[in-house]
């Protein structure tokens, strides 16, 4: 069974160490000591945020291994990138990310796993690294001004909107893009909170839930209905954490 966790925020949640969303998306794999691979192309593979997640994926709990894109150093990319369990994308210019990734062919590598049936793999990431399995999704990818971003991955039917609760602009420009068509229906999540899909056989992707490990959560199901906007809270997990939140250095 593959699954996509999406995230609201990238670096803000790799910089909470201890989160037991990480713990979360660890399990998911059902292995002991499962190999994830960050993939880091949307900061052009900046180290600080790289470190940070071999500081938080250490390997007292998983195989960590990252991706470079820029330098790259691999001639079967396929190969390498089809042995992990995990593949962990991080936050940044998704515009960006996409052409890099359609370049050096990565997006129909992650498609062949994705659509495998008997693939295990849990895609995930937060940001650039949660819109980029929809359809679509708002992005500052184009300077201070967000802008929708319509071409994304499309394993998920929809669109998504990050950090929901902590930037002025997505939410107007959500609804405005709803109203416009110019997004499909779609989720929006505060910057803590994370939803949960999985595809069991190659089958049609399903909702699981939303998690958070705070209280209140912020996880809403948004679509133009009639030329209004509705917002459905979602089912969330408040996940139980595992002590006081150490938080990283800024990236």
């Amino acid at each position: 069974m593959a699954h996509v966790v999406a995230t609201g925020a990238g670096k803000a949640m790799m910089e909470r160490r201890n989160d037991p969303t990480h713990e979360y998306i660890l399990r998911l794999t059902g292995k002991e000591r499962p190999r994830v691979l960050f993939v880091g192309t949307a900061t052009g593979d900046e180290q600080a945020y790289t470190l940070s997640f071999y500081k938080t994926y250490d390997s007292d709990r998983c195989a960590p291994h990252h991706l470079t894109l820029f330098h790259r150093d691999l001639d079967d990319l396929a190969g390498f990138v089809k042995g992990f369990d995990v593949i962990h994308v991080g936050g940044g210019n998704t515009a960006n990310m996409l052409d890099v990734w359609r370049r050096q062919g990565l997006d129909e590598i992650m498609r062949e796993m994705w659509d495998d049936p008997a693939s295990n793999t849990v895609f995930t990431g937060g940001s650039a690294g949660g819109i980029c399995w929809f359809e679509g999704g708002t992005t500052d990818s184009y300077g201070p001004t967000l802008q929708v971003l319509p071409e994304g991955l499309g394993f998920l039917h929809g669109s998504f909107c990050p950090h929901y609760d902590a930037e002025d602009q997505r939410q107007p420009l959500f609804h405005d893009a709803q109203l416009k068509g110019e997004l499909a229906t779609g989720y929006a999540v505060g910057n803590l909170q994370s939803l949960h899909f999985e595809r069991a056989g190659g089958g049609a992707p399903e909702f699981v839930t939303a998690i958070s490990p705070v209280d209140p959560p912020l996880a809403l199901r948004v679509e133009a209905v009639d030329g209004e906007i509705v917002e459905t809270p979602l089912a969330v997990r408040v996940l139980e954490g595992t002590g006081p939140i150490v938080k990283g250095p800024s990236a």
